[in-house]
């Protein structure tokens, strides 16, 4: 006979005895539209008092100081006592800061990168001091996406653009995510669609117009217009909307809510243009613009959804990284991302290669020179068997490191920085070094992608030279 489970000592669940009366009595007013308003207008004042605590007396967001011991350990790979004996025997080199009489120094990041240079020019050529970067070649992009959200797609490229500048490259990270979250990262404040990518494609899409409205002339046909906005836009260029950011070696392109309106407004560019390639629009002007001899790599940090503006920024890519949990249904979520990137892809070349083989032009062919998948999130105590059995499918597709989660990136997620801006000193050494490796080793593997891409291309330009040559 079944028992009362009151009777037995064990409370019922939370959802039994719930009184339709009380239940009333607790419910608001229905709400309406103001009402998304009043939330949004919470959200943003709780936003600005989050990102304010970074920020210093004037307002600015500043970076934290280096010392001693996190510069030899991590940045520049000399022994403490060495580090010191070329500071005394260079009093020009900057000298750092105590912050007590007789304590550690203390360096900003711009004065790390000037001892980086000294140290590369005068010591010893064993030692990397500075990262490998081979001359007459583009800077390479690099797009993090994925359709499923919270899978670490923002801090992974976040994290990634601030090891690379801590390694010292010159860092570009576009945000086209119109909820702003890498831009919120890095301090940016962008007031408008027109502080973010927005002008360039919509500049891509105008000289389009323009060409075609001249051949339409040729022919003796009317023109199309340029409306306002497309009559602005191409007056701007990739320098109008890059902002440096509280990292010296970083610079953003932003975005705000009004770049989602780029979702609805190149569908009717794309329409009245059929000819318009919109996937090369920004790839075509970051180039255009000089962008890719000004920077060594470029992370853009694409929405969770597979829109125009991630295709824009998947196209554009060198380099693709896809973060995702180690869980079954980011695994299978994942895996649909994959198949509708084929099927996207695909179509857009079927597509264009119809009327190239008609006309006998060259084909399209998207190509990237690499693509990782990157368990994020990662907890080895619980995961290692669902990590392992991802790995098996994926195989070298799957990045070899998996990305811990620890207390010092929960934190770090806290007081909306990166893990490479908290002070060591906040947290013991042991939680610090733990949090601190796993997105070091993220950037490593990531780094062997870019590291061998750009030898593979190094060695393809040096043989085309000698060809040429001889």
């Amino acid at each position: 006979m079944a028992k009362d489970l009151t009777q037995a000592g064990t409370p019922l669940p939370p959802y039994f005895r719930i009184d339709p009366d009380a239940a009333l009595a607790e419910l608001d007013a229905p709400t309406d539209t103001g009402g998304f308003a009043a939330i949004a207008a919470a959200c943003a004042q709780g936003r600005d008092d989050l990102v304010s605590r970074g920020k210093d007396d004037s307002g600015t967001r500043t970076l934290r100081m280096f010392s001693t011991w996190e510069i030899t350990r991590y940045l520049i790979p000399v022994a403490q006592a060495h580090f010191r004996r070329v500071l005394r025997a260079n009093p020009d080199l900057p000298q750092g800061r105590s912050e007590t009489e007789g304590g550690a120094k203390w360096f900003t990041l711009d004065e790390v990168l000037r001892l980086r240079a000294h140290f590369a020019a005068e010591g010893s050529r064993a030692k990397e001091y500075r990262p490998y970067r081979p001359d007459g070649l583009p800077a390479k992009l690099v797009a993090v996406a994925n359709f499923k959200g919270g899978v670490g797609k923002t801090s992974t490229a976040a994290h990634l653009a601030m090891s690379a500048a801590l390694d010292g490259y010159r860092v570009l990270v576009v945000d086209l995510d119109s909820q702003g979250s890498m831009t919120s990262i890095f301090g940016g404040k962008v007031d408008d669609e027109w502080g973010t990518a927005f002008p360039l494609l919509a500049r891509h899409y105008g000289e389009h117009l323009r060409a075609e409205n001249q051949r339409r002339l040729d022919r003796g046909d009317p023109p199309q217009p340029l409306d306002e906005a497309l009559t602005a836009a191409m007056t701007m260029t990739a320098a109008d909307v890059i902002r440096p950011t509280h990292w010296p070696n970083i610079d953003l392109i932003g975005a705000q809510l009004n770049l989602y309106w780029a979702e609805f407004q190149i569908p009717v560019w794309r329409m009245q243009a059929r000819g318009w390639k919109l996937w090369d629009a920004l790839s075509d002007r970051l180039a255009a613009d000089g962008v890719l001899d000004r920077y060594d790599v470029v992370f853009i940090d694409t929405p969770p959804a597979l829109g125009y503006l991630t295709i824009n920024g998947l196209a554009a890519a060198d380099i693709l990284l896809v973060p995702f949990g180690a869980s079954f249904l980011e695994f299978d979520s994942t895996g649909r991302f994959f198949d509708m990137l084929h099927s996207t892809f695909a179509s857009i070349e079927d597509g264009e290669n119809m009327a190239a083989r008609a006309l006998g032009r060259p084909e399209t062919a998207f190509e990237w020179d690499a693509v990782r998948a990157v368990i994020t999130r990662y907890d080895g105590a619980q995961q290692g068997e669902m990590s392992a059995l991802i790995q098996s499918y994926l195989g070298r597709t799957l990045s070899p490191h998996r990305q811990d989660f620890t207390a010092l990136i929960g934190q770090a997620g806290e007081q909306v920085s990166g893990i490479y801006e908290a002070d060591y000193r906040d947290f013991n050494r042991e939680t610090y070094a733990r949090g601190r490796e796993t997105f070091d080793q993220t950037y490593a593997a990531f780094k062997r992608l870019l590291l061998g891409i750009w030898r593979k291309e190094e060695l393809a330009l040096a043989a085309e030279s000698s060809e040429r040559a001889g």
